[in-house]
């Protein structure tokens, strides 16, 4: 039952081949067996997921139906969970237990899903390869000696490894697509304010966006569907109609104009993943998509703009922990300054403290015009050369990554190569966009993805585009050795 997708967990449910509460339990045991080797959990739910499932099978037999009723999935652990610890991989809050469910754990709840457990992550969603979280690293269920990506890289390692069929993930510059392309999953992350941030604990609020992590598009449309819609609770959720993914997956990408941009095609790109994309390119052909190449001058500046204003966000949103409320709190503290000392200096990581540090430096007096300023001007000017992009394009197309799934620790002593395997994902942050990464091959064994990017609560077509590529190639059905 561990290799079936979310479709077609839907249809056995349906077509009572299992129980919600045989498919659980068989799913919690292949956890308990395989993840000491990944380390993609922080905590496991068999209770909660055990009484949900029982009710989901009550619910079926007394002729209710839904995609996601009975459907076994995990969250990222910043989602507040009720009476569940919510650690968001940090020591700050190893001990903290929401009182409350974050929204997308409402919605999902409320729909059916069966939640298995709480998924490792960087520490409070900061990083590229899942190495920063205070549980220890996740291993790439493709290789255990190599990162898996991150933040959100314990959804795609459990994914990835028939653990369980979805899960989901936040990206606030990449951390949905970037797992998801090293794990040879597809990922989406929607529009900004598709999906609640209520109750997600937040890293830069302004980038932050929570979406699903699946084997496939088909999949990730029923996810989303399930987390998508509007929140008064959240002031920057949008109140647009939620369509049908799933109705639109088979739509025909003839006369579908793809743009490639130029600028994704420099130095740093590794050859073999260039190879991999314009392969993808030529099958979306096949298929009736016209290609054309586009600019979007602004994107060398992404990374820097990206890495004043997410830091800047993160040092005001983190400032909350102080060993006060709640979370670590240190021991015998002499005053109330020893005790924010103290209590931050224990409970963030170095990669956390470096980031507020970075932020708070540039948020001071006498460095915001020059620093987050500008930034903010360069976030506007990237959000306009995707809008001229769009004016020409229906999608744009290009690698996900730079580079195939590094060595664990390969880049601790130098942050900044870290930074720059974000280079292609952190754009459609920066301007709201929403983004999908889907399979596209191999490089020495180790996955590689192809990033789509659409308008503004364009998730169908995404979604539309990876299902029709995934119709026609095999990559995404490819299993890690072991597993």
């Amino acid at each position: 039952m561990h290799q079936l997708t979310l479709a077609e967990i839907a249809r056995g449910l349906a077509d009572k081949k299992f129980s919600s509460e045989e498919l659980t339990k068989a799913l919690l045991a292949r956890i308990a067996q395989l993840d000491p080797q990944l380390n993609s959990f922080i905590s496991l739910t068999e209770d909660l997921a055990l009484t949900q499932a029982k009710a989901a099978d009550a619910r079926r037999a007394n002729g209710e139906s839904g995609a996601l009723l009975g459907a076994p999935i995990a969250h990222k652990d910043l989602f507040c969970t009720q009476g569940i610890r919510t650690s968001c991989g940090s020591k700050m809050l190893d001990n903290f237990k929401a009182p409350y469910d974050a929204t997308v754990v409402a919605k999902l709840a409320a729909a059916g899903a069966v939640t298995l457990g709480k998924t490792n992550m960087d520490e409070f969603a900061m990083g590229s390869a899942n190495e920063s979280s205070y549980y220890g690293a996740v291993k790439n269920p493709w290789n255990l000696e190599h990162v898996p990506g991150g933040s959100s890289g314990g959804s795609a390692a459990a994914v990835a490894a028939r653990l369980l069929p979805a899960a989901t993930g936040t990206d606030t510059g990449g951390s949905i697509r970037q797992p998801a392309a090293l794990t040879n999953l597809t990922g989406l992350k929607p529009t900004y304010g598709r999906v609640s941030r209520w109750g997600m604990i937040a890293y830069a609020s302004s980038l932050d966006q929570g979406g699903p992590l699946a084997r496939t598009a088909e999949d990730c449309a029923i996810l989303l569907q399930g987390m998508a819609g509007f929140d008064p609770n959240d002031s920057t959720s949008i109140d647009e109609p939620v369509p049908d993914y799933s109705a639109s997956l088979n739509g025909s990408l003839q006369g579908l104009r793809i743009g490639v941009p130029k600028e994704y095609f420099g130095a740093g790109l590794d050859p073999r993943i260039a190879e991999l994309i314009h392969n993808s390119v030529k099958e979306l052909e096949k298929l009736g998509a016209v290609v054309k190449e586009i600019s979007l001058p602004n994107m060398q500046h992404a990374i820097p703009a990206y890495y004043v204003i997410a830091p800047a966000e993160a040092s005001s949103n983190l400032s909350r922990f102080d060993g006060v409320r709640f979370g670590h709190r240190c021991e015998n503290p002499v005053n109330l300054i020893d005790l924010y000392k103290r209590s931050r200096g224990e409970g963030f990581g170095a990669e956390v403290q470096r980031r507020i540090m970075v932020g708070a430096y540039a948020l001071s007096a006498g460095y915001y015009d020059a620093y987050y300023l500008k930034a903010q001007k360069i976030r506007r000017l990237i959000k306009n050369d995707f809008m001229a992009a769009f004016n020409e394009v229906d999608i744009i197309l290009g690698p996900t990554t730079p580079n195939p799934a590094w060595k664990l620790g390969a880049k601790n002593s130098d942050p900044v190569a870290a930074y720059l395997e974000d280079v292609y994902t952190i754009t459609a942050n920066l301007a709201g966009l929403p983004g999908l990464s889907m399979p596209a091959g191999f490089v020495d064994g180790l996955p590689v993805g192809v990033q789509l990017l659409a308008p503004y609560f364009q998730e169908g077509r995404l979604l539309n585009v990876a299902h029709q590529y995934q119709l026609n190639t095999d990559w995404h059905t490819r299993t890690p050795t072991g597993f």
